[in-house]
């Protein structure tokens, strides 16, 4: 080789050397080195989106912290102790990273190794932190900004226009001039009522009736009752509002009482803070009212499944994160439901955060209640008033009415027989595909699918001896149609036949020294072999002499709503239609719907006691066959909640007093309330001779009570329900316990505040709230201009679009909060504002400056939506039904429309 080739050769080499010695010599970058290394290979599994093994590598801290292992990912200078060099270097083949694709490289591992022994450098701006996502302009508690000041007279008036036209000037874009009269009128009409003015209301503005008064034509839309139902459908919306279930059955449900509360919250102008308040936690107020009770529907309108072979707990959960998202997008304007399954990626929610508001909302009945017009609640309040005429009328004839009553208590008070709760089922059974869940009390809640006929088989061992009665309760619930005690959607339940079948257990040889429980002392320990003792022989029918119940409806052809198209005369009637063997009569509990929906209870007597001394295994049949022929449309009629007991008693029959009158019974006379001595008397006046009359006075008057409605809505629990964070938003992979709370990046709940929806629901509403009334401002402003002061209007989060007019936004927040939070003057202050008042025509100069609008150089040429669309061909036709609010109007269909394969 030439010597000049030669001396070229080792002066490439060199420089190759000196180029490699600085590249291993140049500091490591995180942003151009690290991040899109770890993009790459890692985020896949570990950012915040999905976290394996509860490691995250986006975020700086939670990279330190490390996984379940508890060993830190990254020490900074230590490579060393750094699992995260161990895992992709390979050191234990089965641990090595990423798991699948493309593995790192040697150079890549290198630089890993650099970064981390040189400090594993991480610049504040790209490490993920909470404390800088907190510093969002949205997570700041709104402050009222100055108003500029604007030289034109006509654009200085509204604070709005203020805010509007200097953003215009400092971007040297000319505002649009004023549109004409004709267009205004129309325009305000379809905004603020979702109808057209008529020609008269046009003739009446243009002219000189309103000329200068556009306030006065305002306040007239504002008064309208279509004002609410414009503004309520927006509302509703956000609400989940629907007038069927959802899911594959899609049955039909009564909500529409909330829609009405709803229109009239707006129409009456309810304060914006009290108007949550009342939907989140309506039923924690003092003394709530109906309104309020029904204004926690806005959180039951998610979908409910009652398919066959469902587990209905992981459907209420699918439905309380549902819920959570409502609160989020719909009152806070926050994405709070991609905390469900980890932390927030972008905001700084933690997973631990989103799972202690879930526990202010987890702790709920998901109740049904009956509700009433206020026709019909006029009407109940006159029958009211005349039955306590009535009975007043008993208490003057009757001077010694108290004594006669206490009496009459001594001798109920023990006229009962002891009796033994037997459990049927193991928690959460399945029988023909209608799920069971166990109540603390022994007894039993159906649930999900709903069969209409049914005959459970329930089987429990016993040593109870002899069994001389079985008692069957049926109990009211609140998450029962209207309470209960049955599914029907009245609350009630047919028991087609009462069936009891016994086999004796094999007897141990002590089982004569042996005392096992029993009706007197039910608490007492069942010998320890019990579920293991040999059954002796076939399963024997029992035949049931007689039966008695607190109740026995007269003989009473079944609702249509329950047939079965099998042309055969069905009846429900008294106790004993459930023990004649008839498969066409049954024993019901409606006697009226001021009555039906309370506990009932049955005593069926064997004909012989059943006496086996090694104990009996009994199977109890619960034929329930009279509902009708559509599972799939609420014809249902199965028993809700029950309780099956036994006893040794002789002769038992069944309590003919009511289970409320017990429990007045249970509470000493001295701390009886008001309300409890009217129950105890308006019972023991039935029992009374001379009160014939005046008890059928008041039979017949409740008989003229109203029908009344359903409603969902939420009850407090009696007893708390513990939440738990969920692995990755799965109901069945519970971690730890988390008590209520509030995000920890947002204002903290009052010191010493108790624990309730009530609580949760004044904390959304706070003035130190940062996002609750930008939320609701930045909507209404979206419905007037088609985009928000924010675009996204669900998400004011680090994600989002910085606001077009940010001092704008803040200022009507702040207006809004310190004007009495009231929605109709801030809809006033939009629409008086010249920034509304515009005209809608474009320029090829604002195509080209601002083709979104975004400034507001011009009104919005978006108007109308959907159903205004429809309301304003039907109301131009002649054809519309001004009518507003009760039952939901379903439209007629082709027939096609609701026969298969089209309708299920």
């Amino acid at each position: 080789m030439p010597s000049f080739l030669r001396r070229l050769v080792w002066i490439v080499l060199v420089l190759s050397c000196s180029v490699a010695q600085a590249a291993e010599d140049a500091p490591v970058d995180y942003a151009r080195d690290i991040q899109p290394l770890l993009e790459k290979h890692c985020y896949e599994c570990h950012d915040g989106r999905k976290q394996t093994a509860a490691l995250r590598l986006d975020v700086r801290s939670r990279a330190a912290k490390g996984g379940e292992s508890g060993d830190a990912a990254i020490v900074a200078g230590a490579s060393a102790k750094s699992t995260l060099i161990a895992r992709v270097r390979g050191d234990v083949p089965d641990l090595i990273m990423p798991p699948e694709g493309d593995r790192l490289s040697a150079e890549q591992v290198a630089l890993l190794v650099r970064w981390i022994d040189a400090g594993a450098t991480w610049p504040d701006q790209l490490a993920g932190e909470d404390k800088l996502k907190k510093e969002h302009w949205a997570f700041r508690a709104p402050k009222r900004p100055a108003l500029p000041n604007i030289k034109d007279k006509e654009w200085n008036r509204n604070p709005i226009d203020r805010f509007v036209r200097a953003r215009l000037d400092s971007e040297g874009i000319t505002h649009s001039p004023p549109a004409d009269r004709e267009t205004l009128i129309r325009r305000l009409y379809l905004d603020l009522t979702g109808l057209p003015p008529s020609p008269k209301d046009v003739d009446r503005f243009v002219r000189d009736e309103d000329r200068g008064h556009v306030g006065r034509a305002v306040d007239r839309l504002l008064d309208s009752p279509h004002y609410g139902e414009r503004w309520a459908r927006w509302w509703l919306d956000a609400a989940r509002y629907a007038d069927s279930d959802g899911y594959e059955k899609d049955k039909s449900r009564q909500v529409w009482f909330y829609r009405d509360w709803v229109i009239s919250a707006i129409n009456r102008d309810l304060p914006y803070d009290q108007f949550v308040i009342e939907q989140i936690a309506g039923d924690q107020l003092p003394s709530p009212t109906q309104e309020q009770l029904v204004a926690t529907g806005f959180l039951r309108n998610s979908m409910l499944n009652e398919e066959g072979g469902i587990d209905p707990e992981q459907f209420r959960m699918e439905a309380m994160f549902d819920r959570m998202d409502a609160i989020g997008k719909g009152v806070l304007g926050v994405t709070i439901q991609c905390a469900q399954c980890h932390d927030h990626k972008f905001d700084p929610l933690s997973q631990e955060d989103y799972y202690r508001v879930f526990a202010f909302l987890n702790d709920a009945h998901e109740a049904n209640i009956a509700v009433y017009t206020p026709a019909e609640q006029l009407r109940r309040a006159e029958l009211l008033r005349k039955i306590a005429e009535i009975e007043g009328g008993i208490k003057e004839r009757f001077p010694d009415w108290q004594a006669q009553m206490a009496a009459w208590e001594a001798k109920v008070q023990n006229d009962q027989p002891e009796w033994a709760v037997v459990k049927l089922l193991d928690d959460e059974d399945t029988e023909g595909g209608q799920k069971y869940r166990r109540v603390g009390d022994g007894s039993l809640v159906a649930q999900g699918y709903a069969p209409t006929k049914h005959s459970p088989k329930m089987t429990v061992r016993t040593d109870l001896r002899p069994i001389t009665g079985f008692r069957l309760e049926l109990l009211t619930d609140p998450n029962l149609p209207l309470n209960g005690p049955g599914r029907s959607i009245y609350g009630t339940a047919a028991l087609t036949e009462f069936g009891v079948e016994a086999t004796p257990l094999a007897a141990p040889a002590e089982v004569a020294a042996t005392e096992g429980a029993t009706a007197a002392n039910p608490a007492a320990p069942a010998k320890p072999d019990l579920a293991t003792r040999a059954t002796v022989g076939a399963a024997q029918p029992i035949k049931i002499a007689s039966a008695t119940s607190d109740v026995n409806p007269p003989e009473t052809p079944l609702p249509a709503i329950y047939d079965d198209r099998s042309n055969r005369r069905r009846v429900i009637g008294p106790i004993a239609f459930a023990i004649d063997g008839n498969n066409d009569t049954a024993w019901g509990t409606d006697v009226g719907p001021a009555l039906r929906n309370q506990p009932r209870k049955a005593v069926f007597v064997p004909d012989k006691p059943i006496d086996n001394a090694g104990g009996t295994v009994l199977t109890f049949v619960l034929s329930q066959n009279h509902g009708g022929w559509n599972s799939d449309d609420n014809q249902n009629h199965n028993l809700g909640r029950f309780r099956v007991s036994i006893t040794s008693a002789p002769n038992p029959t069944a309590d003919s007093l009511p289970a409320r009158v017990r429990e007045v019974l249970a509470i000493p006379a001295a701390q009886r309330t008001q309300r409890q001595i009217a129950t105890l008397f308006s019972y023991w006046r039935t029992t009374v001779p001379d009160c014939q009359e005046a008890n059928a006075k008041i039979d017949e008057l409740w008989r003229k009570h109203p029908e009344g409605s359903s409603q969902l809505v939420l009850l407090e629990r009696e007893t708390p329900r513990e939440t738990n964070l969920l692995k990755r938003g799965d109901f069945l992979k519970p971690d730890h316990k988390v008590q209520p709370g509030v995000p920890s990046f947002l204002h903290p709940l009052p010191e010493n505040a108790p624990p309730t929806r009530l609580t949760f629901a004044r904390w959304l509403v706070d003035p130190h709230s940062p996002t609750t009334a930008r939320s609701i401002v930045n909507r209404v402003w979206q419905s007037y201009f088609g985009t928000g002061l924010v675009s996204t209007s669900e998400d004011l989060g680090t994600q989002s679009e910085a606001p077009s007019h940010p001092e704008l936004l803040d200022w009507l927040a702040v207006e809004f909060m310190e004007d009495g939070w009231s929605l109709k003057r801030l809809h006033k202050l939009i629409v008086t504002s010249q920034t509304y008042r515009q005209s809608s025509h474009v320029t090829p100069e604002q195509t080209a400056r601002d083709p979104y609008n975004r400034l507001l150089g011009r009104g919005s040429r978006l108007r109308v939506d959907a159903e205004a669309v429809r309301d304003v061909a039907l109301a131009a036709s002649g054809l519309l039904d001004r009518r507003i609010g009760g039952a939901s109007v379903f439209p007629p269909l082709p027939e096609f429309m609701i026969q298969p394969p089209v309708s299920y």
